[in-house]
């Protein structure tokens, strides 16, 4: 199993622990992770983050489809992955319904179809065999719409780039089946190894596939990582977040990490999360978050703790661990017992 570092995206200023970083490149560490949202976007960290660093892979996790056309994210990751030698994962995802129409301004669409054509469309750029045309429910190109001025024409990238590994953020079960069967990894969200619900979803895509796919398909699962003698003020900060995500991270009955947490076994608290969280009760949908939910997606607790449930994520599939951590004593910790 590998290791990588999740950084995340932003809160009111953006700032970013090269210390840390540059000691998780000194471990062994294979990847470090830069998210966004609504604040701060994952590119220009990754880039910062890639111009200061020699060996560690740099993955975008994610990058919001809607914000970007396809023909934008290819030249974005191809022009990041040559300036770092070759060090770019691109993790790409749909987000949800609030953002995208709340945020980005366009419809939300088909999550499904729209990661299909994105990612089909990527490859064709990619591989430059003809220059690039494509008619799909979400993306025409060259475009032909009535407000067209038929100028457009069938062009070819200027840059001769490789075929970039392709990470999916996917939660539902159709979802998982697609990634598995058609990008190179899947960025799952608060993954849980003792109710591993992606199992036969991923199993399903990778058999459509087709053969030898599953030797190098990379389950990248985050897991908060926090080391300290008393694990239950450790879960109280993992609980914070799952408040925020099961409660607030969409409308009510479009909310898929409320919906997650009900597949997990949870839906009586998932429901009382959300109706606290929406009704501005924060502290309370905090304090509503069970500790053993917090303690099945996170690594937390004294050092040895840690390095046992590390092996359980480890047995569970996951081929690289993904630590949204701020310790260096925790990430050595984990270097020291897995690399």
């Amino acid at each position: 199993m590998r290791l990588g570092l999740n950084v995340g995206y932003s809160g009111p200023r953006i700032s970013i622990n090269m210390d840390l970083i540059r000691e998780v490149e000194r471990l062994g560490f294979d990847s470090v992770w830069c998210a966004e949202a609504y604040g701060s976007d994952a590119i220009t960290p990754a880039a910062w983050i890639a111009a200061q660093t020699k060996t560690i892979r740099v993955g975008t996790g994610i990058m919001q489809m809607a914000a970007r056309t396809p023909a934008m994210a290819a030249m974005t990751a191809t022009t990041l992955d040559q300036l770092s030698g070759g060090r770019f994962l691109m993790g790409i995802g749909a987000s949800g319904p609030q953002v995208v129409e709340g945020w980005h301004g366009v419809a939300y669409g088909n999550p499904l179809k729209r990661v299909r054509e994105y990612i089909e469309i990527l490859r064709r750029i990619w591989a430059r065999e003809r220059p690039l045309e494509y008619d799909g429910a979400h993306y025409h190109i060259p475009y032909r719409g009535p407000d067209a001025s038929g100028l457009g024409k069938p062009l070819k990238s200027t840059l001769h780039g490789r075929q970039i590994p392709i990470y999916v953020a996917a939660i539902k079960p159709k979802s998982v089946e697609q990634t598995a069967e058609i990008a190179d990894g899947l960025l799952p969200a608060f993954y849980s190894p003792f109710h591993n619900v992606y199992k036969d979803a991923v199993a399903r895509g990778l058999a459509k596939a087709g053969p030898n796919k599953a030797q190098r398909f990379d389950i990248a699962a985050t897991a908060p990582v926090i080391q300290g003698d008393n694990v239950r003020e450790c879960l109280a900060m993992v609980k914070a977040r799952l408040a925020l995500y099961v409660g607030g991270m969409g409308a009510r009955g479009k909310n898929y990490y409320n919906d997650l947490a009900c597949r997990y076994g949870y839906a009586e608290h998932a429901k009382k999360i959300q109706d606290l969280y929406l009704a501005g009760k924060k502290d309370e949908a905090i304090a509503a978050v069970p500790d053993e939910l917090a303690d099945e997606v996170a690594l937390v607790g004294p050092k040895e703790r840690i390095v046992e449930r590390a092996h359980i994520w480890k047995e569970s599939g996951v081929t690289t661990l993904l630590c949204a951590l701020s310790q260096p004593e925790a990430a050595r910790t984990l270097a020291g017992a897995l690399l």
